[in-house]
């Protein structure tokens, strides 16, 4: 009786819902029966005839060999037509476009960009405005004919002069066959006429604003340009005395019986000769010294103690020794021969000599300028004064430079205990203290150079 019954069909396997839902209206007109697909409810229609065991195919899912009550509704219902095969898997076929699909930026992020990262807004705040620096990055420097275009009549006469100062130094120098010592002169002679032409140009240029004011390129000016031409002048000085005492070593070999390779013939000059070149060289030395004031810086940044009690043209180390020697030079023609060659020679070694060292003595000088330096004495006293104040327990740094010639600095570190009231007024004594000492005084006539002083002061508690 069992294997008469006929096998139960059995349920369609249900179609996914479509990727559109659909709209009101649909779920309105079609009416769903729950207990159509029930195991409990016998809602499967009977299949007439006997089953064929032989179809395999009866059971298959792909196949169309079943048939329920309402799969005419559900086919309605998923919206397809009559050419799609009926089945369980009756997916409906997309097709894909083939142009590229254009992505719309509208409200997402572009890149991983810290700055405009929602989480970077917390982290990397924006610097805060800043106000611009005082100083220019850089100024302007004066071309030649910006210079010429520049320059007063006061200027242009200096000018002039120095040009003068420099035919009289070859004058001197095409005068002098037959004495060393006017040799000699003409050489102290064109060292004076460069200082000319070099205080005309510091005059010239500073009539722009480059010289003295300050910048990123240039934190001191142009004033420490002044300082590497009056160490390029001192290394002239410097080689011109060296090349004095080579001569006269030449000259002394000859008159002790040693042959020359080239002859060289001193003849003494003409007594009128002499006279003239000796007193248009000590006129011209004047005029510059005192109408241009050549070597006027040189000998603030240079002191001798021996001359430091002179006039002040006698005073600078430079004018001295050029007047001096051409003062001297009006004795030769008062002498005999024989005493006239010796005074010669040795008046001639003692001019090489002392270009010699006072070309070396402003090297270093000038030289420890451009190295940010103070070469000048009396530093170790003014920090031993310091040291002694009951304010000061310590002076843990100490720094003295000179940019230029007019102008030094002083950075000092120090240890105090006080009151404010004690403390301002250590300030201004140790400031006092070393302009005094060091620079002269303003307006004073140790030199005159202005002092920039910073102080330090660590706080001791006692």
């Amino acid at each position: 009786m069992a294997s008469n019954l006929p096998l139960p069909v059995p349920p369609r396997t249900p179609t996914p819902p479509p990727d559109d839902p659909p709209s009101v209206s649909g779920h309105l007109s079609h009416h769903f029966d729950r207990n159509s697909l029930s195991p409990m409810v016998d809602s499967f229609p009977l299949q007439r005839g006997p089953v064929d065991p032989e179809d395999r195919n009866r059971l298959s899912p792909t196949r169309a060999s079943f048939n329920t009550s309402n799969s005419t509704d559900i086919v309605q219902q998923n919206g397809q037509n009559d050419d799609v095969s009926p089945g369980p898997f009756n997916f409906q076929t997309t097709t894909m476009a083939k142009s590229p699909v254009v992505k719309s930026n509208i409200g997402q992020r572009r890149g991983h960009k810290y700055k405009h990262s929602s989480i970077s807004h917390q982290i990397f705040l924006e610097p805060p405005p800043r106000a611009p620096l005082a100083l220019p990055n850089s100024l302007p420097i004066p071309t030649l004919k910006e210079c010429r275009a520049s320059m007063s009549v006061d200027q242009k006469r200096r000018l002039w002069w120095s040009v003068c100062h420099m035919f009289v130094a070859a004058y001197t120098l095409w005068s002098a066959h037959g004495s060393l010592a006017m040799t000699a002169l003409s050489h102290l002679i064109l060292f004076d006429s460069l200082g000319a032409l070099l205080c005309v140009a510091v005059d010239v240029l500073g009539n722009f604003e480059v010289w003295k004011r300050s910048s990123i390129r240039h934190p001191f000016g142009l004033e420490r340009a002044e300082v590497l031409a009056g160490f390029a002048m001192c290394v002239l000085l410097l080689f011109m005395g060296m090349d004095l005492i080579s001569h006269n070593l030449q000259h002394f070999l000859e008159s002790s019986g040693h042959e020359p390779h080239h002859a060289h013939v001193h003849e003494r000059v003409s007594p009128g000769s002499v006279d003239f070149t000796a007193l248009l060289a000590i006129s011209s030395t004047l005029v510059s010294a005192i109408g241009l004031r050549n070597h006027g810086r040189i000998g603030k940044a240079m002191r001798f103690g021996y001359i430091d009690s002179l006039p002040s043209v006698l005073s600078n180390p430079s004018h001295f020794l050029t007047l001096s020697c051409s003062t001297l030079l009006l004795l030769l023609p008062l002498v005999s021969i024989r005493l006239y060659t010796w005074l010669d020679v040795m008046l001639s070694s003692t001019i090489a000599i002392s270009m010699c060292v006072i070309g070396v003595r402003l090297v270093k000088t000038l030289g420890s300028m451009l190295l940010m330096s103070y070469s000048d004495q009396g530093v170790s006293d003014v920090v031993r004064d310091i040291e002694a104040d009951p304010c000061v327990f310590g002076v843990d740094d100490a720094r003295f430079w000179q940019v230029h010639y007019g102008l030094c600095m002083a950075n000092l570190k120090l240890r105090v205990s006080g009151s404010e009231e004690n403390l301002a007024r250590l300030r201004e004594r140790i400031s006092s203290l070393i302009r005094n000492r060091l620079g002269g005084g303003y307006g004073g006539a140790g030199g005159g150079q202005k002092w920039e002083i910073s102080l330090q002061f660590t706080i001791e508690r006692t």
